[in-house]
């Protein structure tokens, strides 16, 4: 696949519509790799800066601080790296809005539970490529004939 200069603009409107049919990042932070763990991201589509983990007290994540996010969308045509700054969010409204049935399955002690540590991540730079496929290339790659020249993409180092 080749990459081009992407427009900015664009390739952070295909990243927070394909984070908003699959909100699933690897995060980590930045200290220490070995905390990399999938979590689920809630999202705000009025609120493009921040991004929010329901969490446990006790979870790796609790430490706070530097952290980077890696996101392959559901259809593996949006990929992004980001990174940001994992504050406690103290925000009752907050909590109230991002909470939801899916959140109570993992805190079943509900939105008051004292281990339940709700996280913001203030985001900073990421990288983004998107490309795609189409039905000939896909048909040319289940041949295993060559489709370096086929598909094509936009990149972009941004600020979310």
């Amino acid at each position: 696949m080749k990459y081009d200069q992407g427009n900015p603009e664009e390739l952070r409107e295909k990243f927070w519509k394909a984070m908003a049919a699959s909100p699933y990042v690897m995060l980590q932070l930045d200290a220490d790799p070995d905390t990399a763990a999938p979590m689920t991201a809630q999202l705000d589509k009025d609120a493009s800066s921040a991004i929010w983990f329901f969490t446990s007290r006790d979870n790796r994540f609790a430490e706070m601080g530097g952290a980077t996010a890696t996101f392959a969308s559901k259809g593996h045509d949006v990929f992004a790296r980001f990174h940001g700054m994992l504050v406690e969010e103290t925000d009752r409204a907050r909590l109230d809005k991002q909470w939801n049935n899916f959140v109570e399955a993992w805190f079943p002690g509900g939105k008051d539970s004292p281990n339940l540590l709700f996280l913001r991540m203030d985001l900073g730079d990421a990288s983004i490529w998107a490309g795609e496929m189409g039905v000939i290339g896909t048909a040319k790659m289940a041949l295993g004939m060559d489709v370096t020249d086929d598909v094509k993409g936009g990149y972009t180092n941004t600020k979310l």
